[in-house]
């Protein structure tokens, strides 16, 4: 694998990790004013005392965005560079 490859498919990787951190801050959104609407008081969650939802989502939600990015990357690479469909 030469570096050009594993520098796209690391890139594809954080664009996976930021859209994995936007999807999340809008399901945490939704989930808090859902528990607001019922009159619950949302508690941290013990992974990091700072999201609401569950430790179990926030790990999930982040391995998505890795591996979506990794296949996307992986993907995007063989249109672009193998098969030569450009635009």
């Amino acid at each position: 694998m030469n570096i050009k490859k594993i520098i796209y498919i690391i890139l594809t990787m954080i664009l996976g990790l930021i859209l994995s951190f936007i999807f999340h801050a809008a399901i945490e959104i939704c989930y808090i004013n859902h528990l607001l609407g019922k009159g619950i008081l949302p508690e941290p969650s013990s992974l990091t005392h700072q999201c609401y939802l569950p430790s179990v989502l926030q790990i999930i939600l982040l391995l998505i965005g890795l591996l979506g990015g990794y296949f996307l990357g992986h993907l995007w690479w063989r249109i672009v560079y193998i098969e030569r469909k450009r635009g």
